[in-house]
């Protein structure tokens, strides 16, 4: 069982996802297409006037994926994609020790759900998740930690530049940590086991997670690419070279993001050079691009911005499945894409899932509340909570309108007009005194309640940990070891990328 709750009614999303959900004409101009499934018959159109290397998208991942033993739909997926009417559907994320949060499992999900969709509607042509591996981010503080039945299990190293060049020394304490936690199941020693065998049988954080997600999500097809590949920068080369040398890229940029600043915040900062040295074992930020010449393609590497670019010059794209704030910076560099002459993916936003238990909607609806009402703040929902139960006691709404009236028929009798900002700085000091009056109410109210409020707050904190959408906090080891494999069969079962709602699944 699933409800949904529109994105608005969640307090938890950016205007601009709200916007962008509802398909607000004031975003058309940073977008081809909003993501409606006839849109993508329009965008396939569109790719397939811009060329990509398929052979060499192929041959690489082939080699990339030489080590793990693809499903047999993976290596048909990969195979197809030497056709020209074959198109992939791409989402990409951290190399998170243990796949980090849940919300990697709606990216992929998503990804996979949205492949499927396209080919049952548009069955003359293929379509293929991806998983894109930022295996060149640097911010390993961002991804060597797992949140676990309420302790952090954090791999230490003092490691630096690629997350994904990382070798996994240290890696085996956080493993026999993680052991000593879990209970003592059949599902526990089966995703020991498949730990194990990433963390331990590879050589590096790139090789590893490759191998989990493809043990994961492989027997949907999803092909998993790394995109710190020679060959794939060779031929970014004259983007790179027009960004580094020629701060190509900065004005475009500048002017989608001063655009949408106007009405909403700019989630990435839009610089003069947007590439990284990857020289030296490590990842410098590149300032001035007289010092940087001699570096050859492979070891530039793109930011958040220029990657969008870099990614869909490879791939035979037509969408790509992201998270809120990716939605928020792929609208920033539309117009950098029409520039490049490149096609400007479909841009869907991955699903956002709230798991939570029959007993805790149960225990939510025995207190006269639901769940819509957990996504406030603990105080809103205390005061929700006592409305309902004798609002006689603690509302002062009555005596709110009453004040109103009484003045309104003061400001009615008053023929000095100068006495009118008296009047009503009086009013508002006699309602923030009924505010006052009001919370001293509620607080008695509390304490008269306080068993129903200590349970409140617990549903709360179970629901949105650390007060947190759970996806960005959970892992998903909590819910393998009681569905096993079910888990992401039942994910799969009922998530649809194109269903503009938050969804709440019901264990």
């Amino acid at each position: 069982m699933k409800i949904n709750i529109p994105y608005k009614n969640t307090n938890q999303f950016s205007n601009l996802v709200i916007d962008y959900q509802k398909h607000d004409k004031s975003l058309k101009e940073f977008i081809n297409y909003f993501p409606d499934i006839d849109n993508f018959q329009k965008q396939i159109h569109q790719k397939k006037k811009y060329p990509v290397n398929r052979d060499v998208l192929v041959d690489v991942l082939e080699k990339q994926n030489a080590s793990i033993d693809l499903t047999n739909l993976s290596v048909k997926n990969l195979k197809s994609l030497r056709s020209e009417n074959t198109f992939t559907i791409t989402t990409g994320h951290q190399l998170c020790l243990f796949t980090g949060p849940l919300l990697l499992f709606y990216k992929i999900i998503s990804s996979i759900n949205l492949s499927e969709k396209l080919q049952s509607r548009y069955p003359n042509y293929k379509f293929v998740p991806v998983f894109w591996m930022a295996t060149e981010d640097h911010d390993f503080e961002e991804i060597n930690s797992i949140n676990l039945f309420g302790e952090e299990l954090v791999w230490s190293s003092k490691q630096r530049g690629s997350v994904g060049s990382m070798s996994l020394d240290g890696i085996e304490e956080v493993l026999i940590r993680m052991e000593s936690i879990l209970v003592n199941s059949n599902n526990a020693k089966k995703l020991m086991r498949l730990f194990r065998s990433a963390y331990m049988g590879h050589n590096n954080l790139a090789d590893a997670t490759r191998y989990l997600i493809n043990e994961l999500f492989g027997q949907y097809g999803l092909l998993i690419i790394d995109g710190n590949e020679r060959v794939f920068k060779q031929n970014f080369l004259p983007q790179i070279k027009k960004d580094v040398y020629h701060k190509g890229f900065i004005d475009v940029i500048r002017l989608c993001s001063n655009k949408i600043g106007e009405r909403y915040h700019v989630q990435a900062y839009a610089r003069d050079i947007n590439f990284f040295d990857l020289s030296n074992n490590n990842r410098v930020l590149i300032k001035k691009s007289d010092e940087f010449y001699n570096l050859s393609a492979e070891e530039f590497s793109p930011n958040v911005l220029l990657r969008t670019l870099y990614q869909e010059s490879i791939l035979p794209n037509i969408g790509i499945i992201g998270g809120p704030s990716e939605i928020a910076y792929w609208l920033q560099v539309f117009n950098a894409f029409k520039q490049e002459d490149i096609p400007y993916p479909i841009i869907v936003q991955r699903n956002c899932v709230l798991i939570m238990r029959q007993l805790q909607l149960k225990k939510i609806e025995s207190l006269g509340l639901n769940v819509n009402d957990f996504f406030d703040d603990l105080d809103s929902i205390y005061k929700k909570y006592l409305l309902n139960k004798d609002a006689s006691k603690i509302s002062l709404n009555d005596e709110r309108v009453l004040i109103r009236k009484i003045y309104s028929d003061i400001l009615d009798k008053n023929n000095d007009k100068g006495l009118n900002d008296n009047i009503n700085a009086e009013l508002k000091r006699q309602l923030k005194v009924l505010d006052k009056i009001e919370l001293r109410l509620v607080r008695s109210a509390k304490e008269r309640e306080s068993i129903s409020i200590i349970q409140i707050k617990k549903i709360k904190n179970q629901l949105f940990p650390n007060n947190m959408l759970q996806e960005r906090y959970n892992n998903f080891i909590p819910f393998y070891l009681e569905h096993g494999d079910n888990f992401i069969k039942i994910l799969k079962n009922n998530l649809d990328p194109l269903d503009p709602n938050f969804v709440v699944l019901l264990d």
